[in-house]
């Protein structure tokens, strides 16, 4: 295989360049750690193209447990990281907590609707940021109904949260951590086997092109376990510095209530946004709020990864089903991830890396989710190929 002639695009890279220090210089050093985080997320994303609606897609249509097996290393590296931090507490004489939320109704029908709106929308909590960064038109039109649809949830979770749940429930918490921990990697372990018999791998998770250089690692192209590997560090340095894991769509819902307020709504109508951090969250910045930071972050780490990887060419011209879904995928993702408590990174990953069993229980409604949505996608125009 030849090797690459791209350069990079300096353009891209000196604005995504220009943009963080931008940022940086309004924040404090805590936050300026959190949106550095979230730039090194979004470079990762990109360059091992490491997503969660086409590896669904792929296992479903076309047998290639590739991008699967590389989510469950992530999991199972993530859980081993974040399990005696947890269990201790604390961590530099801050106060950390895993992601946990309440095992129930809510849960599952929001991950239900998440499934159907990541493949109409072609992207998921995270790859919605990605795909923006990297110069996706269509998805900036994705991420405004997220913010719709969070937003709309939010005045309905009184009765989201009235449904039948059986509360938070952490296997660390319940069982101890040791046994929680080797619990959990013996179940990932279990479905990757399963996986591996139904999909084989068609993608090496270490296997690097014959062209590797020093400059690849600037051009993407990384594998996808080494994506699976850094986002977990990338997680855990997370749960460190904000005392939390990783989480995405709580900043979409943030979003949405602001643009809401500037058309006039008023907060005070809502009991959720009576809440002390969510009125708090409100009146203050974006900037204030560290899951919209990391977001940002997000963006521009992928806007630098495309600069380097002379792939920033957004494509003006999309087809009106193709924006019809992108706008019903966004709207179905931002109201599925509010009642489920999360997204694909924030319930899925961080949730069942806490041990959480909502974590669970939200990929197991989010995969008949994918089905529904696969077999929708042709109607909208867009290939499941």
């Amino acid at each position: 295989m030849p090797t690459s002639t791209r350069t990079l695009q300096p353009g891209i890279v000196g604005s995504a360049g220009l943009a963080a220090v931008a940022v940086v210089a309004t924040v404090d050093a805590r936050k300026a750690i959190l949106f550095g985080l979230g730039l090194l997320l979004g470079l990762t994303l990109y360059h091992a193209a490491f997503g969660f609606a086409v590896a669904y897609r792929r296992l479903l249509l076309e047998r290639d447990g590739s991008g699967v097996q590389a989510q469950l290393l992530m999991i199972g590296v993530t859980s081993v990281l974040f399990a005696p931090l947890l269990a201790n507490g604390a961590a530099f004489g801050q106060p950390i907590g895993g992601a946990v939320a309440p095992v129930g109704v809510s849960v599952a029908v929001g991950a239900f609707l998440f499934g159907i709106g990541m493949q109409l929308g072609n992207g998921c909590g995270s790859g919605t940021l990605f795909a923006l960064g990297g110069g996706s038109p269509r998805m900036l039109l994705v991420l405004v109904a997220f913010c719709a649809g969070g937003f709309r949830a939010s005045l309905d979770m009184d009765f989201w949260q009235s449904l039948p749940d059986a509360g938070p429930l952490a296997l660390g918490e319940l069982i101890g951590w040791p046994p929680a921990v080797a619990l959990q990697l013996a179940v990932l372990l279990t479905l990757s086997n399963l996986v591996r018999r139904y999909a084989p791998m068609r993608q090496r998770l270490f296997t690097l092109p014959e062209e590797t250089t020093r400059k690849r690692w600037l051009q993407g192209g990384w594998p996808l376990g080494i994506g699976a590997l850094l986002l977990a560090v990338l997680n855990l340095a997370v749960l460190l510095v904000a005392g939390h894991p990783w989480t995405i769509t709580w900043a979409y819902t943030l979003w949405g209530a602001k643009a809401a307020t500037l058309l006039g709504w008023q907060p005070a109508a809502s009991a959720f946004w009576q809440g002390d951090f969510q009125r708090a969250a409100l009146s203050e910045s974006l900037f204030a709020d560290a899951t919209s930071l990391m977001d940002i972050g997000i963006i521009i780490g992928a806007l630098l990864a495309a600069g380097l990887a002379e792939r920033f060419a957004p494509q003006i011209r999309i087809p009106p089903r193709s924006l019809l879904a992108a706008l019903i995928g966004g709207l179905l993702m931002g109201y599925g991830a509010r009642i489920a408590y999360g997204c694909n990174v924030g319930a899925f990953f961080s949730g069942i890396a806490s041990s959480s069993l909502h974590g669970w229980l939200w990929i197991a409604a989010a995969l008949p989710g994918c089905v529904a949505g696969i077999a929708l996608r042709p109607y909208f125009g867009l290939r499941n190929t």
